[in-house]
């Protein structure tokens, strides 16, 4: 399998401007990598570029797992994970985009607002 490619200054700034629309100032975030199975059936662990950052006591986490393909999710501890529902997508705004307002629903269910 090839290397996957690392974040690049466009994917950075896509996620930049989705964070600073979100919660309106410029967000905190780390770049690195991470080792994860990117299929479920490998042994064997890849190394993949990540996105992180943390807000509001919330953990938020964007693998890049191939050229232009991209898994998200989010936890408040290690054992409270949680995904969009989409496997991974070929698109970074969409990938963000539903990473945030998943989270953001599931914050309003448990406060009772939904």
């Amino acid at each position: 399998m090839s290397e996957i490619p690392d974040i690049t200054e466009t994917e950075t700034w896509i996620i930049d401007t989705t964070l600073k629309e979100r919660y309106g100032r410029q967000v905190e975030r780390q770049v690195g990598d991470a080792e994860i199975r990117l299929n479920p059936s490998d042994r064997e662990l890849s190394t993949c570029p990540v996105v992180y950052w943390q807000e509001d006591g919330c953990n938020f986490v964007i693998f890049k797992t191939g050229e232009r393909n991209y898994r998200a999710q989010f936890f408040y501890k290690p054992y409270r994970q949680f995904g969009t529902g989409v496997r991974e997508y070929d698109d970074l705004s969409e990938c963000i985009v539903s990473l945030l307002q998943v989270q953001a629903d599931q914050l309003a269910e448990e406060r009772g607002d939904l």
